[in-house]
């Protein structure tokens, strides 16, 4: 998981910090937010290449659509298919193959990585609140969670119950204020994820990782850990799109070795 800060390797942070100016220092990795797109390639590069693999940067939606990822020569393959100069629109993918990296943007939304047992799999998904209930148009309640979830079982043989599931830094449950919609849109089982909001009647603080782990556990995903920082309380750290508007976007991945 990247921070604003950069990646852990000394080297790499410097480099990231220099080529970088507010709002979107210092490590910023997305090209839709205004920042220098040739300074985000470069952080982009710089980070791929400390991982030692390939990666694919997916136009982010919201939606539960989730890709699979393979080798192509010295490129990546989406479901099977060249990639291509084009931003894929998608919110989660995996794969069974080593030196290919998963990765999601996030600033605010939850961050998933999943691993399957034994290193036969890894996938990487991007859980906002719509996207993590199903609510978006035409997902009729099925989330990024439950189609990642599927996706690396039917591609890895094994169950939920075998995955391990880690949870990154998002909006923490005493900063995401929500209405009523969002909490009815998550069903009676889910209320004790929600708080309200002193003084502001139909107001909501919502615990999103909460959430996440409810929606985990109903699918049998019981190996959680993660989840505990807020990325709007700790500016230092961490690009937040609720608290500052225009901002960078930080990164979550995962590989096989």
């Amino acid at each position: 998981m990247t921070t604003r800060e950069g990646w852990p390797e000394p080297a790499t942070k410097a480099i990231g910090s220099a080529s970088a100016v507010s709002p979107y220092d210092q490590f910023n990795l997305g090209d839709h937010v205004g920042d220098d797109p040739h300074a985000v390639a470069e952080r982009r590069t710089i980070l791929v290449n400390s991982l030692s693999g390939h990666a694919v940067w997916f136009n982010q939606v919201h939606g539960n659509r989730v890709v699979r990822l393979s080798s192509l020569g010295t490129s990546v393959a989406i479901d099977g298919v060249a990639g291509g100069s084009l931003p894929v629109s998608a919110d989660g993918s995996f794969t069974t193959e080593p030196g290919i990296v998963c990765t999601v943007m996030v600033a605010d939304c939850l961050p998933v990585l999943l691993a399957a047992p034994e290193g036969k799999g890894v996938a990487a998904l991007h859980a906002g609140w719509r996207g993590l209930l199903g609510a978006g148009h035409g997902m009729g309640g099925i989330g990024i969670l439950e189609t990642g979830v599927q996706a690396l079982c039917e591609a890895t043989h094994c169950t939920p119950s075998q995955l391990q599931a880690w949870l990154g830094p998002c909006i923490g449950p005493q900063a995401f204020e929500v209405g009523d919609d969002v909490r009815q849109a998550c069903g009676k089982s889910s209320l004790s994820r929600f708080s309200p909001v002193p003084g502001a009647v139909g107001k909501w603080w919502a615990d999103l990782p909460g959430l996440a782990i409810d929606r985990l556990q109903a699918l049998g995903v019981c190996q959680v850990t993660g989840g505990q920082w807020c990325t709007v309380s700790d500016p230092g750290r961490f690009f937040s799109f609720r608290r500052d508007g225009v901002t960078g976007r930080q990164a979550a991945c995962i590989r096989l070795r």
